[in-house]
Parts: structure tokens; C-alpha cells; sequence
């Protein structure tokens, strides 16, 4: 009875939200196309973690610029980031086609470091960026191409897709007039279960060996500010948000937002849940979007 109503409340405030338990979907509001915003740094993460699972990549040796793949997939490599560029903020809304990524660069001094690698701690898409390039580089495909190939089909997720072009977006709730290339690491749409029976499947061990496993769920604890937001004790893994949420324990996931709608999928990872579980609210709200999330994993 408690889920059952708080589910019913969440559906005052939540436009789609989904749980899996013990690896089967147990409930669904999800049944939309929504944008996965920054969960696509998750899979990006597991495909290149692939490529070194198949000696294709190091996780540690050192690349131009003096950053090893492991820093750029933690945020520790030193990149900077777009997201306070003013003039970004601005395009996007006016609802511009995305700049060029040599403009980009330019503007944000995109190859320029803002610590040395691995002392210290800083968002960056960026650093995803890199990511993207060398994973095109590796798999000789486009990223949508390499994330099927090397993420999305091995895990049997067959409703997610690669957005590269304002048509991609036609039908997909959440996003209004925009340029998915704005993204500049990528972006991924589907729905929500899809999201969710990913995040499951792969902290189930279900792609990667143990040992990289252990590596991409490995905590860099942050000391950021979590007014509104249900951590109690926030990290970054590899590609993974990876911390203590109030009322559930330990967690692993991402939480997206772009313009017009935010996005958080998270599995708890303690041994006595087997449970994940998304959500997605339109607007700007992740400590609601999070803390929807929190309260689904907690029941």
C-alpha cells in the first residue's frame, strides 16, 4: 500500500517514472521518448571501459594533454567546462543550430587545463568530449554506432537511439526546439525503462568483468554543494554518480538536465536491494527529479 501511494504521488509531480526490481520492470509510467541528457555520460563510460575490457584502450596511459582515459571519465583530468559559458546559454535558448567544436574550443579554451591531471575535481564536458573522439577513434564508427554495438545491444536495450540532428528529436518529450549537437559529448533518447534495465543490467555485471566493474563504481568523494538534493554523501566514479542518498544507502547512476527537463536514474547497490529506478520531470529541478528517484528506491 505505502508504494502504491507513493507512486500515485509522484504522479502528481513526475511525468514519467519507472522501477525495476531484481532485474524485471515492476512498475511503469514510462512509456515516452525523454532525453537521457548527461545518463549518456554512463553509457559513453561503459562503452570505452569495453574497449579496454577488449585491449583496445588503457585505462591508465598517459594521452596528449598528459591525462590518462580513467581522469577524463572521473572529471579529474583537468578539462574545463561549457556549461558556464554565458553565450552557450544564451544560443541555446534562442534556439540556434550548435556551434562548430573548434568554436567551441575556442571560446572556452577547451584544450587549455585548469589544474594539472588528478589533483583535483571539475565537471567537464569536455572531458567527455575527448571520451567521444577516442571511442570514434577505437571502434572506427559514429558514437551512436559504437554504443550500440559495444553497450546498447549487449545488454538487449533495443528502444534507445542516437540523436544528431534536430529531426532525431521529433516526438521525444522534454525538449522543445533544440540541436542535439549542443550536447557536444553525445546524446541519447528513449524511454525511461530502457534507461533504467541498462543502469541494471550493467551493475549487475552483465557487460564488464569484475575488475572494471570495481574501477568504474571506485569513489572520488566530492565536497559540493547538495542544498535541494537528497545526498548525503555525493562521488564520481567512472561515468557513474556514486554516493550515500539520504533514506536509501549507497547508490550508482546519473542525473541529466538539459532545456526543459531533467532526468535521474540510480541503482541502489547495497547487498539487500535489487532495485533501480528513474524518473523525469519537466523543467530545471534535479533535487526533485533525484529526490523522486530516492523515494521510489527507498520504498
Amino acid at each position: 500500500m505505502r508504494s502504491e501511494n507513493l507512486q500515485r504521488g509522484l504522479l502528481d509531480v513526475a511525468l514519467r517514472y519507472v522501477v525495476v526490481r531484481d532485474g524485471m520492470l515492476s512498475s511503469e509510467h514510462a512509456a515516452a521518448e525523454v532525453p537521457w541528457w548527461s545518463f549518456t555520460k554512463t553509457v559513453i563510460a561503459a562503452a570505452a571501459l569495453a574497449l579496454v575490457r577488449d585491449g583496445r584502450l588503457a585505462l591508465d596511459e598517459p594521452r596528449p594533454g598528459g591525462y590518462t582515459l580513467r581522469q577524463l571519465l572521473q572529471h579529474r583530468a583537468g578539462l574545463p567546462d561549457y556549461g558556464g559559458l554565458a553565450d552557450y546559454h544564451a544560443a541555446v535558448e534562442r534556439g540556434d543550430d550548435a556551434w562548430s567544436e573548434a568554436e567551441l574550443l575556442k571560446r572556452v579554451r577547451g584544450r587549455k587545463l585548469i589544474y594539472p591531471p588528478g589533483t583535483g575535481w571539475a565537471y567537464s564536458n569536455i572531458g567527455y568530449l575527448e571520451v567521444r573522439r577516442l571511442i570514434e577513434h577505437t571502434a572506427g564508427k559514429s558514437l551512436g554506432d559504437a554504443l550500440s554495438v559495444l553497450v546498447l545491444q549487449p545488454l538487449g536495450i533495443g528502444g534507445a537511439r542516437f540523436a544528431a540532428t534536430r529531426a532525431d528529436l521529433e516526438g521525444v518529450v522534454g525538449v522543445g526546439n533544440y540541436d542535439p549537437r549542443w550536447v557536444y559529448h553525445g546524446l541519447l533518447v528513449g524511454p525511461l525503462s530502457d534507461a533504467a534495465l541498462l543502469l541494471d543490467r550493467l551493475m549487475a555485471g552483465k557487460l564488464l568483468p569484475a575488475g572494471l566493474m570495481s574501477a568504474m563504481c571506485a569513489r572520488h568523494a566530492l565536497d559540493v554543494p547538495t542544498v535541494g538534493r537528497p545526498w548525503a554523501a555525493p562521488g564520481y566514479g567512472l561515468g557513474l554518480m556514486i554516493g550515500e542518498m539520504t533514506g536509501v544507502g549507497m547508490v550508482a547512476g546519473h542525473t541529466g538536465s538539459g532545456p526543459g527537463s531533467v532526468v535521474a536514474i540510480y541503482r541502489a547497490i547495497s547487498a539487500a536491494q535489487a532495485r533501480t529506478a528513474a524518473t523525469f520531470l519537466p523543467g530545471s529541478d534535479q533535487g526533485a527529479v533525484e529526490s523522486g528517484c530516492a523515494a521510489l528506491l527507498g520504498v
